[in-house]
Protein backbone atom coordinates (compact mmCIF):
# COMPACT_ATOMS: atom_id res chain seq x y z
CA UNK A 1 0.00 0.00 0.00
CA UNK A 2 0.98 3.17 -1.02
CA UNK A 3 1.48 6.04 1.37
CA UNK A 4 -1.08 8.60 0.44
CA UNK A 5 0.34 12.34 -0.80
CA UNK A 6 1.21 15.32 2.13
CA UNK A 7 -1.48 17.69 3.05
CA UNK A 8 -1.16 21.40 3.65
CA UNK A 9 -0.86 21.73 7.17
CA UNK A 10 1.86 22.05 10.27
CA UNK A 11 1.58 20.12 13.29
CA UNK A 12 3.13 20.03 16.74
CA UNK A 13 2.56 17.24 19.83
CA UNK A 14 1.63 19.08 22.80
CA UNK A 15 1.81 15.89 25.96
CA UNK A 16 2.26 13.24 22.86
CA UNK A 17 -1.41 14.17 21.46
CA UNK A 18 -0.59 15.46 17.66
CA UNK A 19 -2.36 18.79 16.74
CA UNK A 20 -2.82 20.00 12.98
CA UNK A 21 -2.88 23.04 12.33
CA UNK A 22 -4.90 23.71 8.78
CA UNK A 23 -5.01 27.17 7.42
CA UNK A 24 -4.31 29.08 4.07
CA UNK A 25 -0.59 30.01 2.58
CA UNK A 26 0.38 33.24 5.07
CA UNK A 27 -2.23 32.55 7.51
CA UNK A 28 0.07 31.66 10.26
CA UNK A 29 0.39 28.26 11.02
CA UNK A 30 4.15 28.08 11.45
CA UNK A 31 3.49 31.19 13.43
CA UNK A 32 1.21 29.47 15.96
CA UNK A 33 3.33 26.37 15.58
CA UNK A 34 6.35 28.35 16.66
CA UNK A 35 4.94 29.53 20.22
CA UNK A 36 2.85 26.37 20.58
CA UNK A 37 6.64 24.91 21.02
CA UNK A 38 7.84 27.72 23.28
CA UNK A 39 5.01 27.09 25.48
CA UNK A 40 6.20 23.33 25.07
CA UNK A 41 4.91 21.53 22.14
CA UNK A 42 7.33 19.69 19.67
CA UNK A 43 7.14 20.15 16.09
CA UNK A 44 6.24 17.24 14.52
CA UNK A 45 5.54 18.54 11.10
CA UNK A 46 5.88 21.94 8.88
CA UNK A 47 3.72 22.93 6.37
CA UNK A 48 3.30 19.22 4.72
CA UNK A 49 2.41 16.47 7.07
CA UNK A 50 2.13 12.82 6.27
CA UNK A 51 -1.29 11.76 7.87
CA UNK A 52 -1.65 7.65 8.50
CA UNK A 53 -4.58 6.01 9.22
CA UNK A 54 -4.05 2.59 11.97
CA UNK A 55 -6.86 1.43 13.30
CA UNK A 56 -9.08 3.42 14.62
CA UNK A 57 -7.21 6.61 15.13
CA UNK A 58 -4.95 8.69 12.44
CA UNK A 59 -1.25 9.65 13.15
CA UNK A 60 0.99 12.59 11.85
CA UNK A 61 4.19 12.73 10.69
CA UNK A 62 6.72 14.71 8.43
CA UNK A 63 7.58 13.97 5.21
CA UNK A 64 11.64 12.57 5.39
CA UNK A 65 12.72 15.61 3.40
CA UNK A 66 11.50 18.20 6.16
CA UNK A 67 11.81 16.35 9.52
CA UNK A 68 12.82 18.71 12.12
CA UNK A 69 12.26 21.97 9.75
CA UNK A 70 10.28 25.11 10.91
CA UNK A 71 10.13 28.19 8.29
CA UNK A 72 10.48 31.08 10.76
CA UNK A 73 9.21 34.38 8.63
CA UNK A 74 11.93 36.80 8.60
CA UNK A 75 15.03 34.21 9.85
CA UNK A 76 14.18 31.10 7.25
CA UNK A 77 14.33 27.45 7.48
CA UNK A 78 15.23 26.57 11.42
CA UNK A 79 16.11 23.17 12.48
CA UNK A 80 14.65 21.92 15.71
CA UNK A 81 13.92 18.89 17.68
CA UNK A 82 10.84 17.00 16.73
CA UNK A 83 8.59 13.79 17.35
CA UNK A 84 8.55 11.24 15.00
CA UNK A 85 4.84 10.44 14.89
CA UNK A 86 1.53 11.47 17.49
CA UNK A 87 -1.77 10.37 17.02
CA UNK A 88 -3.85 13.45 16.21
CA UNK A 89 -6.56 14.63 18.72
CA UNK A 90 -7.17 18.08 17.82
CA UNK A 91 -7.49 19.73 14.00
CA UNK A 92 -7.40 23.36 14.31
CA UNK A 93 -8.68 25.63 11.40
CA UNK A 94 -7.13 28.92 10.76
CA UNK A 95 -9.47 31.61 9.86
CA UNK A 96 -10.14 35.48 10.89
CA UNK A 97 -13.85 35.03 11.43
CA UNK A 98 -14.05 33.01 14.49
CA UNK A 99 -18.05 31.87 15.95
CA UNK A 100 -17.86 33.94 19.44
CA UNK A 101 -20.36 31.12 21.24
CA UNK A 102 -20.10 27.80 19.05
CA UNK A 103 -23.19 25.59 19.68
CA UNK A 104 -21.28 22.53 19.46
CA UNK A 105 -18.50 20.56 19.30
CA UNK A 106 -17.21 20.56 15.70
CA UNK A 107 -15.37 17.53 14.22
CA UNK A 108 -13.33 17.06 10.61
CA UNK A 109 -13.20 14.17 9.14
CA UNK A 110 -9.86 12.83 8.59
CA UNK A 111 -8.83 9.25 6.65
CA UNK A 112 -12.59 7.96 7.64
CA UNK A 113 -12.13 9.29 11.64
CA UNK A 114 -13.85 11.75 13.20
CA UNK A 115 -11.20 14.17 14.98
CA UNK A 116 -12.41 17.53 17.50
CA UNK A 117 -12.10 20.54 15.68
CA UNK A 118 -11.50 24.42 16.58
CA UNK A 119 -11.58 27.53 14.48
CA UNK A 120 -9.00 29.94 15.59
CA UNK A 121 -7.65 33.32 14.38
CA UNK A 122 -3.95 32.46 14.91
CA UNK A 123 -2.26 36.12 14.92
CA UNK A 124 -4.55 36.65 18.25
CA UNK A 125 -2.20 36.74 21.29
CA UNK A 126 -4.18 34.56 23.10
CA UNK A 127 -3.97 31.74 19.96
CA UNK A 128 -1.43 29.03 21.98
CA UNK A 129 -3.32 28.97 24.96
CA UNK A 130 -6.53 28.57 23.07
CA UNK A 131 -5.51 25.47 21.11
CA UNK A 132 -4.19 24.47 24.94
CA UNK A 133 -7.56 24.97 26.07
CA UNK A 134 -9.16 23.03 23.23
CA UNK A 135 -7.10 20.02 23.37
CA UNK A 136 -7.55 19.70 27.06
CA UNK A 137 -11.06 19.80 26.61
CA UNK A 138 -11.22 16.92 24.02
CA UNK A 139 -8.95 14.77 26.83
CA UNK A 140 -11.55 15.60 29.03
CA UNK A 141 -14.55 13.48 27.22
CA UNK A 142 -11.92 10.82 26.20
Amino acid sequence: MTQPPPIHATCVSLSGHAVLIKGASGSGKSDLALRLIDRGAILISDDYTLITRRGDRVFASAPATIVGKLEVRGLGIITMPCADEAAIALHVCLDDTVERFPLSRKTKMIEGIDVASVCIAAHEASAPIKVEMALKQVLETL
